[in-house]
């Protein structure tokens, strides 16, 4: 996963708290484990500092994950970490939902914050 493909534009509004939620619901990796594809919805949610993604960047960056074989967890915080390099921002949630197999589901969430910084 190249994090230098994500992009950023300046934010606006820097003086004012707001949340940016970003929804992916065909997000695709692949179990290390089996080799299978595995399916999810990636949601980030954020308060930005001085900077906001730019969305094409986003999906160009989920599809680095589309041939990785990486589990939920590595999935949930490498978005995380490349987030938070990337925007710095006031406060960050990174959600991944993932579909069945073998008929369980799984829903992995991890939050920074600049003030535990």
């Amino acid at each position: 996963m190249k994090k230098e493909i994500l992009e950023v534009f300046d934010n606006r509004f820097p003086d004012r708290d707001y949340t940016i939620e970003i929804v992916n619901p065909e997000f695709t990796s692949v179990c290390p484990k089996t080799g299978l594809p595995d399916f999810g919805t990636i949601t980030i949610s954020y308060i930005p500092d001085k900077v906001c993604i730019e969305l094409k960047s986003l999906k160009y960056y989920y599809l680095e994950f589309r041939n990785a074989g990486i589990f939920y967890e590595n999935v949930t915080n490498t978005i995380l970490d490349h987030m938070v390099e990337t925007l710095r921002p006031r406060e960050i949630t990174v959600t991944t939902e993932w579909k069945a197999r073998g008929g369980i589901t799984e829903t992995v969430s991890v939050s920074w914050s600049a003030c535990g910084d």
